[in-house]
């Protein structure tokens, strides 16, 4: 089974702020390099990049520039990244409408579908809900009990 993983999990990895989720995607990365079943979307990888450089709440940004390019980079090494085509972008227009997505979220879902993998690992959809033929499945829904990134 491959699974399409959101950014949020790409960031918690780096996130100090809720160890319990830092934890968990940490596990689920590794075990995703180890087994080859986790596929990064290649706007993940641009979002990764803002968020982790953005300033929390005037304090530091979780990574600097130079740290944040480095891990983009491993990320291209250690996962298989997809990029959008005409079709995922159609897909996304047709499921924002339809499942009344943002935009981002949208795009991501519409590479899950496009590519048939199946579960969307996210904390950004409703956990164990069926778009199409995609389900989604937030790793931290059962074992973590902190608040989101948002």
């Amino acid at each position: 089974m491959v699974a399409l993983v959101d950014t949020n999990i790409l960031v918690y990895r780096f996130d100090p702020r809720f160890p319990l989720k830092q934890e968990r995607a940490t596990e689920l990365l590794r075990q995703g390099i180890a087994d080859r079943s986790i596929v990064v979307p290649y706007q993940a990888l641009v979002e990764f990049v803002a968020a982790t450089t953005r300033r929390i709440s005037g304090q530091a940004s979780l990574l600097t520039e130079e740290e944040a390019h480095r891990e983009a980079d491993d990320m291209l090494a250690q996962f298989q990244v997809i990029y959008p085509t005409e079709n995922s972008f159609r897909t996304a227009l047709r499921g924002a409408a339809l499942y009344k997505m943002s935009w981002f979220d949208a795009l991501i879902w519409a590479y899950a579908d496009e590519h048939g993998f199946d579960p969307l690992l996210s904390e950004d959809f409703q956990d164990g809900r069926l778009y199409g033929r995609v389900r989604v499945q937030n790793p931290f829904a059962m074992a973590v009990h902190e608040p989101s990134l948002r």
